[in-house]
């Protein structure tokens, strides 16, 4: 199997498993959580890309094609994957999510930014430190980006409506306990608040299987940090 093969199977995966947590197959009712549980999304590596980077990557004026729609409202992984390059090794089949952003962001695992030969900092966004250098390569041309790599910090995405009954606020920081054999408490998880977000925390794929965590698996706000 090809390493893109790979990760298209591993992303499907990912979304039956969502799936077949839930009760009876269906998404809990918004405003729900405080009783079920916060869903968990365990990200694979993927980027988010700005429109001049797109251009630069597939050709002038480019649009993503869906593959599977997204968690998130409105959001979807993209059909296109790139190939991320850094001083030590590749990574092929990196896909990329919609919608653009206003800056390019790629994030990666450890694991993965070993296998790079680069170690990112550990962000909320590129917006909020400085990230690592990386060499995407799409098939219409490669960019070398001075800042673009992170690991993504864990976060919380909530309503509105959730954010109040948990009695959090965004940007604050908590501590969530996850379950499942290997469940642990994790801290300094960070809230982010929106009216077009669901409730999801979001661990990258070391945190997971560090868990032994599936997407769809729950989690609870347990102490504010």
């Amino acid at each position: 199997m090809r390493v893109d093969d790979q990760a298209l199977v591993q992303l499907i995966t990912e979304e039956v498993l969502r799936y077949l947590a839930s009760s009876n197959g269906q998404r809990a009712p918004e405003g729900d959580t405080v009783q079920t549980g916060i869903p968990i999304g365990v990200s694979v590596r993927h980027l988010h890309l700005c429109r001049a980077d797109l251009d630069a990557l597939f050709g002038k004026g480019y649009e993503l094609k869906p593959l599977r729609e997204l968690y998130q409202p409105g959001q979807f992984a993209a059909q296109e994957t790139v190939t991320l390059v850094g001083p030590k090794g590749a990574i092929t089949g990196v896909r990329i999510l919609f919608p653009l952003r206003k800056k390019t962001q790629v994030e990666v695992a450890r694991t993965d930014a070993i296998h790079l030969g680069v170690m990112p900092p550990v962000l909320l966004s590129v917006h909020d430190g400085v990230g690592a250098p990386i060499t995407i390569v799409g098939p219409q041309g490669s960019l070398y980006l001075p800042d673009a790599l992170i690991r993504a910090k864990r976060h919380i995405h909530m309503s509105p409506r959730d954010a109040e009954q948990w009695g959090v606020r965004d940007r604050e920081h908590v501590t969530v306990e996850v379950e499942g054999d290997q469940g642990a408490l994790l801290k300094d998880v960070i809230i982010r608040v929106s009216p077009e977000y669901r409730a999801e925390m979001h661990i990258d794929t070391d945190e997971g299987n560090a868990m032994d965590l599936c997407c769809g698996q729950r989690a609870w706000i347990v102490a504010k940090d």
